[in-house]
């Protein structure tokens, strides 16, 4: 190989590719040599496989039998720091290589030669009749900013024909032009729309821009109570950075909150970045995909998977909301985006900051000894304030079994609705009932391929899944015993509890924010901008509610089961309960009114509610921190999962009694293990589930230990074995 990084003709090419080879293959360089990190086509058998020039060849052999790289694409070679991330973060995880790689290589088309196409935007036409179909188009066209389509995507996005689209075009109401498949994104501004801070922002925007400017690693905690303004100090920093000329990324929970986002982001830098996400379409993604890897996109905004595109040049990481679940994948590769965040910006000399109300008793626990720096925002912008918070004892209120709002807060409700203001009433429970019991027999209806109770969703009419999705039309008869009209509805949904409240307030305006009610992000944008406009007196919504949005007539926010999330083993039940109870009491009085958050509960002197209502969240970090440090539990400790799956109950039983058996490696270390054990699910999608727990101490080399003892064991073809380490979930 030449000084720069250049492998001549003939020369050996280590190439790792998408395909499961437990490691990468030996290639000759093509006629005009070849990068390290180029991305390749190679013969393999007799198909042709998309990897990338990991590096030298292990040789040893005769070079005149190696096979040829058949092609190099025409896309920017993959960096060392990529590399070296994909390296670490796959032994971080215990994920194979070949995984690894196709998540760094989820854009489609990337074997595609560049090219022109046709592309459809917003034209200077009018429109002589409207229609239901023409208006979807153009609302598209419209929302999605900047961003091109081709005839297929247009369509489908809008739900139309694609002879909706060519008659606009006749009319001139939508342009077609001849563009290139990819071309680089408008460039972003860092002096345009700067807005005023107050004092408080100044000065974290200062720590945060310090940061980026030093262009070395470092993360920051920016913890600001709910309304306080973190978005428009970290925009900040990305200021900063794309000054520098270097790229940011910016990390967001909720898919749903992106064009509101994004809007933000174009009024502060003058226009749109990219976006990755599973909205986006295959062009666009194709497109981000490309122009990250030749510094054609200097800001992308994007779910977590966002993290493994291959920047150019990295400077900057915000992890919005850092305390949400979402942002651990738990299908396929077991990831956690912001531990993930921070290893990717190690690596780069990247600044991270790490953006919540509510941090994650990990992030707080990182910031209190002194691994990350913190910064506060105490107060909210401009006028103001943050809402009161009081208890309901459901003990008292004396309400029926099968209803769910109590007087009081009923009474709170019709006094905002008398002021005009809007009130909240939030459940943690999507669909209508979490349960369909059959009065005559006492069945619960289960889903036939998971241990787990199908939702009755009466939108929808029918019964679904939550755990494999597999829905059916609500029955006549109960299935056990065949007795007609028996069948009841047990606890509430979001959908039963906009039913109850339309009926106590007949004249009111309700609208449900469930993720099951909306067909797209565009309907539930549609639906957001509505309420925050005041087209609603009373929004009921599950947890994605607490995710940003702010409406500025909200003075009341109603938790109805503020005890939900306090039920079961996990771990990090007060702290989930907590965070969430904060953020969503926080969607109360973001204006000038001032707000009122109230907790329904059966157990207001319970710690977590406790603390929730007073406000002091430090005391309450340092008693669950205290907690977990005496059980050697996270964040104190390493927790490793291990989730063993058959069609077959006798396989995962047998094969994990093996397992807890011979743990001589774990126990080499210290660890202990804990199973096998049914999981909480235990049958998903046809297939039982065993769990097996390893618990180590902080510092012990437990990935290490984990191989080793994995790889005593012959896994039957059709157990799967899935290794999630630092695990969020235990079901």
């Amino acid at each position: 190989m030449s000084a720069n990084g250049i492998f001549q003709a003939g020369e050996a090419v280590a190439v790792l590719t998408t395909q499961p080879l437990g490691g990468t293959l030996d290639y000759a360089a093509p006629e005009g040599g070849v990068a390290e990190g180029a991305f390749v086509v190679v013969p393999l058998g007799p198909r042709r496989v998309m990897g990338v020039v990991w590096g030298p060849g292990e040789g040893g052999f005769d070079r005149s039998r190696l096979r040829r790289v058949a092609e190099v694409l025409d896309v920017a070679p993959m960096g060392a720091g990529m590399r070296e991330f994909l390296t670490r973060a796959g032994a971080y995880t215990l994920t194979d290589m070949h995984q690894m790689l196709r998540m760094a290589t989820r854009a489609p088309g990337l074997t595609t030669p560049p090219g022109l196409r046709k592309v459809y935007r917003p034209g200077a036409g009018e429109v002589d009749r409207m229609t239901p179909a023409r208006e979807r188009v153009l609302g598209v066209l419209e929302e999605h900013g900047g961003l091109s389509f081709t005839l297929g995507e247009l369509a489908e996005i809008a739900g139309v024909s694609t002879g909706v689209v060519k008659g606009l075009v006749k009319l001139g109401a939508v342009s077609e032009e001849l563009a290139p498949r990819d071309v680089p994104y408008p460039a972003l501004d860092p002096g345009y729309g700067g807005k005023a801070l107050n004092e408080e922002q100044a000065v974290a925007a200062a720590a945060l821009r310090a940061g980026v400017a030093s262009r070395d690693y470092g993360t920051t905690l920016l913890k600001g109570v709910t309304g306080s303004g973190k978005t428009e100090v970290y925009l900040e920093a990305v200021a900063e950075c794309l000054a520098q000329g270097r790229q940011a990324l910016v990390l967001l929970p909720e898919i749903a909150l992106t064009q509101e986002f994004l809007a933000r982001v174009e009024a502060r830098f003058g226009a749109r970045p990219a976006e990755w996400h599973h909205g986006v379409t295959v062009t666009e993604r194709r497109r981000c995909w490309k122009m990250v890897g030749e510094g054609g996109a200097q800001l992308v905004v994007g779910a977590r998977s966002a993290l493994f595109l291959p920047f150019r040049e990295l400077g900057l990481i915000v992890i919005d909301e850092e305390h949400d679940g979402s942002y651990k994948q738990e299908d396929g590769v077991t990831y956690s985006a912001r531990d993930m965040g921070v290893l990717r910006a190690s690596i780069e000399g990247a600044q991270v900051v790490l953006a919540s109300a509510t941090p994650s008793l990990e992030s707080w626990a990182n910031a209190e000894a002194g691994k990350y720096a913190r910064v506060e925002l105490a107060s909210r912008f401009g006028a103001a304030v943050l809402p009161q918070m009081r208890a309901i004892d459901m003990r008292t209120e004396g309400l029926p079994g099968d209803r769910w709002v109590s007087p009081t807060l009923q009474g709170l409700v019709r006094d905002r609705m008398e002021k005009g203001e809007q009130a909240l009433l939030f459940l943690n429970r999507r669909g209508y009932a979490p349960v369909t019991i059959c009065r005559a027999c006492g069945h619960q209806v289960a889903c036939p391929d998971c241990d787990a109770r199908m939702v009755e969703h009466r939108f929808l009419r029918r019964l679904m899944c939550h755990q494999c999705g597999h829905t059916e039309p609500v029955p006549e008869t109960c299935p056990s015993c065949d007795v007609e009209g028996k069948l009841a509805p047990v606890g509430p949904g979001v959908e039963r509890l906009a039913e109850e409240v339309t009926a106590l307030f007949p004249q009111a305006r309700v609208a449900v924010l469930s993720s099951d009610l909306f067909g797209s992000a565009r309907a539930l944008k549609v639906a957001v901008e509505g309420i925050a406009a005041g087209a609603a007196d009373i929004v009921i919504g599950t947890q994605m509610v607490a995710k940003g949005h702010n409406f500025p007539l909200l003075t009341l926010v109603g938790v109805i089961d503020a005890d939900l999330g306090l039920q079961g083993s996990d771990l990090r039940a007060a702290e989930k309960t907590f965070q969430l109870m904060r953020q969503v009491a926080g969607r109360a009085g973001r204006a000038e009114a001032p707000g009122l958050a109230v907790l329904q509960s059966y157990q207001p002197e319970h710690p977590v509610i406790r603390a929730i209502l007073s406000g002091e969240e430090e005391a309450f970090w340092r008693a669950e921190a205290e907690e977990r440090k005496a059980a050697g539990v996270p964040p104190y400790g390493r927790l490793v999962g291990i989730v063993l799956s058959s069609p077959e109950l006798e396989d995962v039983n047998a094969l994990g009694m093996a397992m807890a058996r011979r743990a001589e490696p774990l126990r080499a270390i210290g660890a202990q293990v804990f199973g096998p054990a049914p999981a909480p699910i235990a049958r998903i999608r046809g297939r039982h589930r065993v769990r097996l727990l390893v618990k180590a101490g902080k510092a012990a080399p437990v990935q290490g230990a984990v191989t080793a003892w994995l790889a005593q064991f012959d896994w039957p073809a059709r157990v799967r074995v899935q290794v999630d380490v630092d695990p969020l979930s235990f079901f």
